[in-house]
């Protein structure tokens, strides 16, 4: 299983939210093209990278730093957060990010995201936030009314590189994933399935690795506040993933 290192970024910074509340953020030091620099060195093949702002109100205040990040360090660059139409996600693409992350747009515009990724195949990735089963939209803020499973299997016919699902009840919690979720996910989709929220411990992501449904696994899994606060290493958290080490 692949190991995704996030760095969420509000006004050019590292930060983390809890369960997805602007209000309850942590800031912390490390600059973004360091902090992703010294993933790299670690052995990290891909970051996820979410620009908070611009998935809040549509602003990518923090593009230049996503680009900074894609020229810098020596690894592929996953990266979202207000990617709502094809300015945006080509802006991102240009910028060297290997894998685009459509949220609330695959949500709101699905033929869309859909065509996009047909343009792009295996460089646009499905994002999905969810509060039980149910899609939230517009960073986290709002719900659409749309179930994670439905949604997933109305879009999965795109050639969508990933399917990114998170927990936002769970995310920043240390709580441990929801496997219960992932394994549903595994079972009704055939496209890559990539964890994200809750995870607090290597014994959390060994789990999440070892997890089969449907005759599959996980392809990855995001982490970001675990490894900020210290709660795993990051060499402990490749190890525990059984990552392949990075170019």
């Amino acid at each position: 299983m692949e190991l995704y290192p996030a760095i969420d970024l509000r006004g050019g910074r590292c930060v983390r939210l809890y369960q997805g509340d602007f209000a309850r953020e942590t800031r912390y030091d490390a600059d973004p093209v360091e902090q992703a620099q010294a993933f790299a060195d670690a052995g990290a093949a891909w970051v996820h990278v979410v620009d908070l702002d611009a998935a809040r109100t549509g602003d990518a205040v923090n593009r230049p730093v996503i680009a900074a990040i894609a020229a810098a360090a020596p690894l592929r660059v996953q990266a979202g957060g207000g990617v709502r139409d094809d300015a945006s996600a080509e802006a991102l693409l240009s910028a060297g990010v290997r894998r685009v992350v459509v949220g609330t747009a695959a949500v709101e515009h699905p033929e869309w995201a859909m065509d996009l990724a047909e343009r792009h195949p295996g460089r646009v990735a499905l994002g999905l936030d969810v509060r039980g089963r149910e899609v939230a939209v517009r960073g986290w803020q709002e719900g659409s009314g749309r179930d994670v499973v439905e949604l997933t299997v109305a879009l999965e016919e795109a050639p969508f590189g990933a399917l990114i699902v998170t927990e936002i009840g769970r995310d920043g919690t240390f709580a441990g994933p929801d496997l219960e979720l992932y394994a549903l996910l595994l079972e009704s989709t055939e496209l890559d399935v990539i964890a994200s929220g809750g995870v607090g411990t290597s014994e959390h992501l060994r789990a999440l690795a070892a997890l089969e449904a449907g005759g599959r696994a996980l392809e990855g899994a995001i982490v970001g506040r675990a490894l900020y606060e210290g709660a795993i290493g990051i060499d402990d958290a490749l190890a525990a993933a059984g990552a392949a080490p990075g170019p």
